[in-house]
């Protein structure tokens, strides 16, 4: 495996949004019907995180007809095509982090993050091969990760607790699910990634977790993000989705054994190692997600959470200017949403 050098993200962006208009649109089942009224489907996408593959039980569990709002659910293979496929238009929501969805903003994206579905407390980890410690022993060592995404920022903000920066390391530009595998196979020393490709590097011999996001607390929270113009046109079928997860947490409480079979089989993973996930991903309730969106001066807020974000991915050149929060923080649907 070779390190490319790390363009600006911005660049990186425009060029994925270019492919993303071409191919991401014929992925999408009826996505371009998505914005044209009441009863035409809306496209959301997700990915391989424990905090959203409660989706696939409110697919399964037909809690999006129930909640009025006729839903494509398109899972992506890839974390990062989601998120361009939705700052391009090509889907109409999407689950993502907060700072995937800062970085699209600073590229032009209009997005809305609707919903908090959890915040990452150790799903997120940095693992290296044996005789590796800590963060400070990745000096000069080949560290797998996917350039821009959240698992980049999360080895960042290590890097930086330790004194070191991302020139001290032999960085490997892969997506997550190979990352995972080629440090499984010992083609790099570490890897940053989520679960469940943590579990994938993990089944090296010797191999540990020498940082986790449960040592950045509010680092990683976890969206449900639309088009500002769904949100516009459709408030009504936005509201409709928000209703319907928080039913299907409770769906989830009252079938647990259930649930895990569901969530377990879409992330290909064991149910014993589903169940591992548990601690690491900290979903939100309906109190939690009013409490983040509330403006505040601690890790808990949102707004806090994005300037401090901001001001990182600004430092390290992940993004080359200031995103506007203008109308990315739309709370009115999680209080709306039932008690």
């Amino acid at each position: 495996m070779i390190s490319r050098p790390r363009p600006r993200l911005l660049t990186v962006l425009l060029t994925l949004l270019t492919l993303a208009g071409v191919t991401a649109l014929s992925g999408c089942s009826d996505s371009s019907a998505s914005g044209s009224g009441s009863g035409s489907k809306i496209t959301i996408g997700f990915s391989a995180w424990p905090g959203w593959f409660p989706w696939q039980v409110a697919q399964e569990q037909g809690l999006f007809a129930k909640n009025g709002v006729n839903v494509d659910l398109k899972y992506f293979d890839n974390y990062t095509d989601s998120i361009n496929a939705l700052a391009s238009g090509a889907i109409d929501a999407n689950s993502q982090t907060l700072n995937d969805t800062l970085s699209s903003v600073s590229g032009g994206a209009k997005l809305s993050i609707v919903l908090v579905n959890d915040n990452s407390t150790g799903n997120d980890k940095i693992i290296a091969r044996e005789g590796i410690t800590s963060v400070a022993d990745l000096k000069g060592k080949k560290v797998a990760v996917e350039q821009g995404a959240v698992d980049h920022y999360l080895l960042l903000l290590a890097l930086q607790s330790a004194k070191l920066t991302e020139k001290d390391i032999e960085l490997v530009n892969l997506p997550t699910d190979a990352a995972a595998a080629a440090f499984k196979s010992g083609q790099v020393d570490a890897v940053a990634a989520f679960a469940p490709f943590t579990s994938t590097a993990l089944e090296r011999p010797g191999s540990r977790a020498i940082s986790t996001s449960a040592e950045f607390p509010g680092a990683i929270p976890d969206h449900l993000v639309t088009s500002q113009k769904l949100v516009k046109d459709r408030p009504k079928d936005v509201q409709a989705l928000v209703n319907a997860w928080f039913e299907t947490l409770t769906w989830i409480k009252n079938n647990k054994d259930a649930a895990v079979k569901i969530m377990a089989k879409r992330g290909g993973v064991s149910e014993a190692d589903y169940k591992s996930y548990d601690a690491g991903t900290t979903i939100f309730t309906r109190q939690q997600n009013i409490d983040a969106f509330t403006p505040g001066v601690t890790a808990q807020h949102l707004d806090f959470q994005a300037n401090k974000i901001i001001d990182f991915i600004v430092g390290t050149g992940l993004a080359q200017q200031r995103p506007s929060l203008d109308g990315l923080f739309d709370d009115q649907f999680v209080k709306a949403a039932p008690q």
